[in-house]
């Protein structure tokens, strides 16, 4: 059996365990799946304040680097590359899906691309730390002055925009990096 409805379904019936109606207490979004929230706030670090962004940076550094460490060097860049490859695809449907439920088109919170803008930035670098360091740097840079063609994939729609804008401004800390290696400007 079906529990009754009320007479006008579109009512919005008052949330009872705050004593708000639910369109004034903003609960009449549906919630985003556990797994995209977990998932798009890389565990809850893009919570952190202030700069979840670079928290979130900053977490994929030293999470990849504790990994890296127990990798033997013919892995090491097919595993960031998988890596990064695997939070992107994983992060454009939880991006979307946490974007929809905030109404925001991009949610400060959401910071899964920032780990994968981050893991491309240290693809094939040494195990230093000058080069997390300028990886890091590099890359925050990259996200937060978003040059062409950073910006223009941020218009894109729902999580792939977000996800890849940081996904291009990984490839540009990328470069460089590796640009600033071969030039010697990161040697021990």
């Amino acid at each position: 059996m079906k529990p009754d409805r009320s007479a006008d379904e579109n009512t919005a019936a008052p949330d009872r365990s705050a004593g708000i109606p639910l369109a004034v207490s903003g609960a009449s979004r549906s919630r985003a799946p556990l797994w995209a929230t977990l998932v798009a706030t890389f565990f809850g670090i893009g919570r952190l304040r202030p700069g979840p962004g670079t928290w979130a940076s900053a977490a994929t550094v030293a999470l990849w680097a504790a990994i890296a460490h127990e990798l033997s060097p013919s892995l090491r860049t097919p595993m960031t590359v998988a890596l990064a490859v695997l939070v992107t695809l994983i992060g454009i449907p939880a991006a979307t899906r946490v974007a929809r439920a905030s109404g925001a088109k991009d949610p400060q919170f959401v910071v899964i691309d920032e780990v994968a803008g981050q893991l491309i930035a240290l693809i094939a670098v040494p195990l230093t730390w000058k080069t997390f360091l300028a990886g890091l740097i590099l890359f925050r840079a990259f996200d937060i002055v978003k040059p062409p063609p950073v910006r223009q994939l941020e218009r894109l729609p729902e999580g792939t925009g977000i996800m890849l804008d940081d996904v291009a401004a990984g490839i540009l800390a990328f470069a460089v990096m590796h640009l600033l290696l071969h030039f010697g400007l990161l040697s021990s």
